[in-house]
């Protein structure tokens, strides 16, 4: 029997939306904040800030927090690799690498997130790879929801813990 894989996840999900929708979700300021963020700020190399809707680039730095959480919950990492149309890499703290591919089959854009080089150990094992994967698995049924629908799945509320939608 194989020994299961807790440094690496995937987990996807189609959506019927257009390709340069996806990657915009995903790189640039206004996209991030429409799905997933209450804040997402992009840094150039030479410390300005992107403007709301300007493309990341390869060595952008990021800084990110969510909706449901305390301004002392924040995500600050680099951008590794984006090219524009349907790839997107990023640092994710202690939680890994993250890339992100935006795929065409059965004539639905498939949206891909590889999460890997997750520490194997307990921590790990319990925030990193089952929490990671539960969170990202949330938030890619959000940007489905919003695209498709319109509807917006996230807890906005700091006060309501433990919940599935922050």
């Amino acid at each position: 029997m194989s020994t299961f894989d807790w440094t690496t996840f995937v987990t996807r999900v189609p959506v019927n939306a257009p390709e340069e929708k996806l990657y915009w979700c995903w790189a640039t300021r206004e996209g991030m904040e429409y799905w997933f963020l209450r804040l997402s700020e992009y840094k150039k190399p030479d410390g300005s800030l992107r403007a709301g809707n300007e493309f990341v680039q390869k060595g952008d730095s990021y800084r990110w927090r969510w909706h449901g959480w305390p301004d002392e919950v924040t995500e600050e990492g680099t951008i590794l690799e984006c090219n524009g149309k349907d790839f997107f890499k990023f640092t994710f703290g202690k939680a890994g690498i993250c890339s992100v591919s935006i795929k065409q089959e059965e004539g639905l854009c498939v949206v891909e997130l590889l999460q890997e080089n997750i520490p194997d150990d307990e921590e790990g094992r319990h925030y990193w790879h089952a929490g990671c994967k539960t969170g990202w698995t949330f938030y890619l049924a959000n940007l489905k929801s919003l695209l498709e629908g319109g509807i917006d799945l996230r807890n906005k509320n700091e006060k309501l813990k433990n919940v599935i939608n922050s």
